[in-house]
């Protein structure tokens, strides 16, 4: 199997964490419109315990996004199983409930393995690629979620239609109860696939490390010039890392770079959810139930805006790696902002009052389907970049920062939005036309292009490029390029007599470089 086909499918298979999360989120719609889950738990104040059952499982992620920062200790195998294990107690007891407490509590579980894996699942995906592929590897993150969110739209609407009004209560338990299949198969299986060799390396066990690293990029061979390049790049920055890593968040604030990088990360996750994506996502039924549309038939177009992104992740996902993050970024959330202005003008031009139904229809196109295709432009990169921009010292904190981030706008998001429809409908959608706008604006002045960056060349490059992006260029120097010093290593033959062409790998300025 050729290395980066072989990095693929490895990616491929820790990415199940990520469908577990998208999977929760689209099955949860379908959950609480379902009249045998309301006439057991929402008779009584309804809306305030629909509220809460989305937000407990976005708090619960907050917080295992934050406990996710001291798993290093586990390895990223480790802490995905770890994960797994405690989505698997939240699925059983929310399988199980009788009481909306125990839902509660189930909910609780379930979001704190989830804040744990979409730490992990990134950043696992980060260090076992190539730079050239590295964009769609990790863009897995947001695939698999999309691949979750269909699949669990898909069977809710099953389950909503074929048990309506017969108040059996499997027409809510099946949906939940089938998500802890992958979860099982994650757990279980993980272990068969090889550990990250930076993480290796950086535990002290370069031996391992060595071998991985053969085994990601050269079928085994230890002695490929890529790997023997690499192998000595990663060792370089690590040997000062170990003095240098972060042992607390604030410490990630300690000097420029790493502001900067912490800055951009939590940036870019929390923009993500003030695109409006979290909004339609959870109260889709809502939201078309201003426009006269019934639950089963919302459930119906969610499963039809499912497969919708599902293509356009499709597409995007080829265009990673060629256009690069910064144009995807930027155009994304400005394609974002003209759906909604579209959505929000039919909304206030033809009120739900109104019996226009080319315009109703023309509100779900524009504001469901083409938003979410225009979404999936931006919404890949708030997993990629945080996952791509951080070296091995900083790497766990800093995803796990910028992750609180997402999950804390998430809640904000979950709870804001009910009482926003009710209050100020279509003006609500004003506030993420104009987030989408000013987005575009941060990330065309901020964010460096990483596509085809190595990972040990992200230190150079938010130390020594400016911070203000347009009109400049960098190029990473000798010492932290793998495919340069990997042709010199072809060339010579060894590490230490790569010189030619008057270039020749400094390790002080190797170590120079790693000091962030």
């Amino acid at each position: 199997m050729k290395p980066k086909v072989y990095q693929f499918f490895v990616a491929l298979f820790a990415s199940f964490g990520s469908f577990l999360y998208g999977y929760d989120l689209g099955v949860i719609a379908s959950v609480v419109a379902s009249d045998s889950f309301v006439h057991k738990f929402l008779e009584s104040e309804g809306s305030t315990k629909s509220g809460t059952v989305v937000a407990l499982f976005t708090g619960g992620a907050f917080f295992g996004a934050f406990a996710a920062g001291y798993c290093d200790p586990l390895g990223r195998r480790g802490t995905l199983v770890l994960g797994s294990a405690l989505f698997l107690v939240g699925g059983i007891l929310q399988t199980a409930a009788e009481a909306i407490s125990m839902l509660y509590v189930g909910r609780l579980f379930a979001g704190f393995g989830i804040g744990i894996l979409v730490e992990i699942v990134p950043q696992f995906q980060a260090e076992i690629s190539h730079a050239s592929i590295r964009g769609i590897i990790t863009s897995l993150q947001q695939a698999m979620l999309g691949v979750g969110a269909l699949a669990a739209n898909w069977i809710g609407y099953g389950c909503f239609t074929r048990w309506q009004n017969t108040g059996i209560s499997a027409q809510w338990r099946i949906p939940l109860a089938l998500q802890m299949v992958p979860a099982i198969g994650l757990a279980a299986c993980i272990y068969l696939f090889p550990e990250s060799p930076r993480w290796l390396i950086d535990h002290g066990r370069n031996e391992e490390g060595m071998e991985t690293l053969a085994q990601l990029h050269a079928n085994g061979n230890k002695e490929d010039p890529y790997v023997q390049a690499e192998y000595s790049i990663i060792q370089a920055q690590i040997a000062d890392e170990h003095e240098n890593a972060a042992k607390s968040y604030a410490e990630l604030f300690k000097n420029r770079s790493n502001f900067r990088r912490i800055l951009l990360a939590c940036a870019v996750q929390a923009s993500t959810q003030m695109t409006g994506v979290s909004a339609i996502q959870y109260f889709s039924p809502a939201i078309f139930a201003q426009i006269g549309i019934s639950a089963d038939k919302t459930l119906l177009y969610q499963g039809i805006n499912s497969i919708l992104g599902e293509l356009a992740q499709f597409i995007f996902f080829f265009l990673i790696d060629r256009v690069g993050r910064r144009p995807l970024q930027i155009w994304g959330n400005l394609a974002c902002a003209v759906a909604f202005i579209i959505g929000a003008a039919l909304l206030a031009e033809y009120p739900p009052t109104n019996s226009n139904n080319a315009a109703h229809w023309a509100f779900i196109v524009a504001s469901t389907w083409v938003f979410n295709f225009c979404f999936c432009a931006s919404g890949t990169m708030s997993w990629i970049i945080p996952a791509e921009i951080f070296n091995t010292a900083t790497r766990v904190k800093g995803i796990s920062l910028a992750t609180m981030v997402s999950f804390a706008f998430n809640t904000m998001i979950g709870q804001v939005t009910p009482v926003a429809l009710a209050k100020i409908g279509w003006r609500y959608y004003i506030l993420f036309i104009v987030c989408d706008i000013t987005n575009a604006l941060f990330f065309y002045l901020f964010l460096p292009e990483t596509k085809g960056v190595t990972l040990e060349a992200m230190n150079d490059l938010f130390m020594n490029s400016p911070i203000v992006v347009p009109g400049t260029h960098w190029q990473p120097p000798l010492e932290v390029d793998v495919d340069r010093v990997a042709e010199k290593i072809s060339a010579h033959g060894h590490m230490e007599d790569v010189d030619g062409d008057g270039e020749k790998i400094d390790t002080q300025r190797q170590i120079e470089v790693a000091t962030v």
